[in-house]
């Protein structure tokens, strides 16, 4: 074959084949191509608009794993340790590495054996990066007289893994996992699909007993040192005897004055990548120096505690050790026991520092006004603080410091049940690669998620980066709060959408915390049921509920703050018989709040509770702004109205022996804002 003047091909009928040609199988001359006119005599040099030589230089691989092995460029740290000699004399990986490990090395070890397994780097699939003992490794265990099984096995650490790599370990290892056809990771949480507050402790001592809340009303079961070095020590066994466990090293709060450094060691890709989107993510330049962190969770999952252990009532156990600084989690896969467990933290950890731990969702107008949201799940304090017209500094948990608000988190747990496109577009649109969906049925084929559908759990949970909603502010903090907005899903229907609270009814209401409980939230729920949860968060609260409404009526003043309840469950009657009230006419009701129109608006009060309700609100129909306007049976709504009364009395007897402040005034005004029945 040659080129003729034009560059194209042409074939010759040649007898012979030319040297080094070849024959082709069916014995006929092997066709050669010669690109470009380099077989012809001076033809031109145009490329042939027919073939194209896609040649190359073939790679230098003599197997499938050294040609998988090109695929992966090597991670660097980008910046040298602090205290390192020279400008250009940066650590090396491998120091780095065996200073990771032997922070790790220390959070796995063992109490009471002087042996345990060596903590290793890397995945124990991968067999050729097994490494060997090193025999400088000081950090190792090494093996002690009594030397148990154990001390010969590597923990391989898979350390703060990204996304990609997270969903590979999940899909190939834990069954259940899933890709959705949005790109979102979906799990299984195993038989626990909500928290279960009721095996929750935490150590008392001689400094928890005396600061902690305890007794009637009070989240915190205690439990004794002895107890939960047993159960970190089941935890940590478990952990260590697992050929990998998954380490993550991240941050908690958006205030770097008050950051806290956490540690989460935990069995399952899922948790990892959970906790990966709920906290905040460090950079590689501050992994590098991440040093020892300020608390550690030992996340052993499916592995139950041993019930004939002290102070256990189930096989579920989340313990809680302040004075140590670290958290137990067994028998329980729901990855929200980490999230919540770190926010019990913050709650006792920053009002030490004269900081505010909040339960709320907070977002940020244009201009700079920042608003909070009280709330428990249900109440809608997500989707309300997830307003694409305003900056979003985070959904759930934040700090208030003398500098504004700072969000704890990196990510935000949304709820899923009935989540569609149009009602909550950027939370629909936040589930995508790197999202985790939790317990959510979706079509063997299509992988396209039922988001009505409950057959797993009503609590269905979608945990992302906070980025991922495109108004989040980053960082995520903000100046002083303008308005702060109590959120109750009212099941009795005779509580106003909106009232403008007094302060002192802000505490009250606060301190009370009502709202309905809705079904799937919390273990063995099954219906809607009135509840009170101090603060908006009593499961997670660790002082007296007064000494953060303090602080909050404190805040409040000095930065003029005006206070809110609004009701965003039923109307025109008790649940099963009245509606929800719509989410556009309590979007409508936000708006005007933010906007500052509604402190403008005419007032009028309501009996019993005494609440300021306006007789007008742009966008919302007037007759469902007084509650007795949309019950039919008058008697009904009233016998209602003293019943939920009474309800709030007989709870808030459990505050009245503590006073607030100097002296017992504003304990007594916060009596008086309660309702007369």
């Amino acid at each position: 074959m040659a080129t003729n003047g034009n560059g194209d091909f042409s074939f010759s009928n040649t007898a012979a084949p030319p040297p080094g040609a070849g024959t082709a199988r069916n014995g006929l001359t092997k066709i050669q191509t010669t690109a470009n006119g380099g077989g012809g005599g001076g033809g031109s040099k145009k490329q042939s608009p027919i073939c194209h030589d896609d040649s190359a230089t073939p790679v230098k691989a003599q197997t499938i794993d050294e040609l998988h092995s090109l695929q992966k460029k090597r991670s660097a740290p980008t910046t040298p340790n602090t205290g390192v000699q020279g400008s250009f004399s940066p650590v090396s990986e491998e120091a780095r590495q065996k200073q990771q490990l032997q922070s790790i090395s220390a959070s796995l070890a063992s109490l009471t054996r002087e042996t345990g397994p060596r903590v290793v780097r890397g995945d124990p699939a991968r067999k050729s990066e097994t490494p060997k003992p090193s025999q400088d490794a000081s950090h190792y265990f090494t093996p002690a007289f009594a030397a148990s099984d154990s001390a010969l096995k590597f923990t391989h650490v898979l350390y703060n893994l990204s996304p990609a790599e997270l969903y590979e370990q999940a899909i190939k290892y834990e069954k259940g996992s899933y890709i959705t056809s949005s790109g979102a990771l979906a799990t299984l949480s195993g038989a626990k699909t909500g928290r279960s507050p009721r095996d929750k402790r935490v150590v008392k001592d001689e400094t928890t007993e005396d600061e902690l809340w305890w007794g009637k009303g009070s989240p915190n079961i205690e439990m004794d040192e002895q107890t939960f070095l047993v159960n970190r020590e089941r935890a940590v066994d478990y952990l260590n005897s697992l050929d990998k466990v998954f380490v993550n090293d991240q941050f908690l709060n958006w205030d770097p004055v008050n950051q806290i450094k956490v540690r989460i060691v935990s069995a399952r890709a899922y948790h990892s990548l959970f906790m990966h989107n709920m906290c905040i993510r460090p950079t590689p330049e501050e992994l590098e120096n991440f040093g020892t962190p300020d608390f550690t969770i030992y996340n052993a999952g499916q592995f139950p505690c041993n019930r004939y252990t002290h102070y256990m009532t189930s096989s579920t156990s989340i313990d809680l050790n302040l004075a140590r600084r670290e958290m137990v989690i067994l028998g329980t896969q729901y990855a929200g026991e980490m999230k919540k467990g770190l926010f019990s933290v913050m709650h006792y950890l920053m009002p030490k520092r004269q900081i505010l731990s909040l339960h709320s969702g907070c977002n940020m107008g244009k201009d700079g006004d920042v608003a909070l949201f009280f709330g428990l799940s249900g109440t809608g304090k997500t989707t309300l603080s997830t307003d694409h017209n305003r900056y979003l500094i985070g959904d759930d948990e934040h700090c208030w410091s003398e500098n504004g608000v700072s969000n704890i988190e990196g990510g935000c747990y949304a709820k899923c049940i009935d989540l569609s496109r149009e009602k909550e577009p950027d939370i629909w649109n936040a589930i995508k690669f790197g999202t985790v969906v939790e317990n959510v049925v979706f079509e063997e084929h299509t992988r396209e998620v039922d988001y009505s559908d409950k057959s797993v759990t009503e609590n269905t949970r979608a945990a992302y980066p906070i980025e991922y909603i495109p108004n989040a502010k980053i960082p995520c903090v903000g100046p002083h709060p303008k308005n702060v907005i109590l959120l109750a899903c009212d099941a009795f229907g005779v509580l106003p959408p909106v009232s403008k609270l007094s302060l002192a009814q802000t505490m009250y209401h606060f301190i009370s915390g009502y709202t309905a409980l809705v079904a799937g939230t919390e273990e063995g729920v099954k219906e809607p049921r009135a509840t009170f949860s101090a603060c908006f968060g009593a499961a997670f609260i660790m002082l007296h509920p007064t000494k953060y409404a303090a602080m909050l009526a404190e805040k409040m003043q000095k930065h003029g703050a005006t206070g809110w309840l609004v009701n965003t469950g039923w109307s025109g009657g008790s649940y099963g018989s009245g509606n929800r009230i719509k989410l556009p006419y309590t979007r409508r009701i936000i708006d005007a709040i933010h906007s500052g129109s509604l402190l403008e608006a005419s007032y009028k009060k309501t009996e019993v509770f005494g609440l300021e309700i306006p007789t007008e609100v742009e966008g919302v129909p007037s007759e469902i702004l007084d509650p007795v306007n949309t019950w039919s049976d008058k008697k009904a709504y009233n016998d209602t109205l003293l019943k939920l009364a009474e309800l709030f009395k007989n709870n808030f007897v459990t505050f009245t022996d503590y006073k607030i402040g100097e002296d017992s005034k504003m304990t007594e005004e916060i009596l008086a804002a309660g309702p007369i029945c």
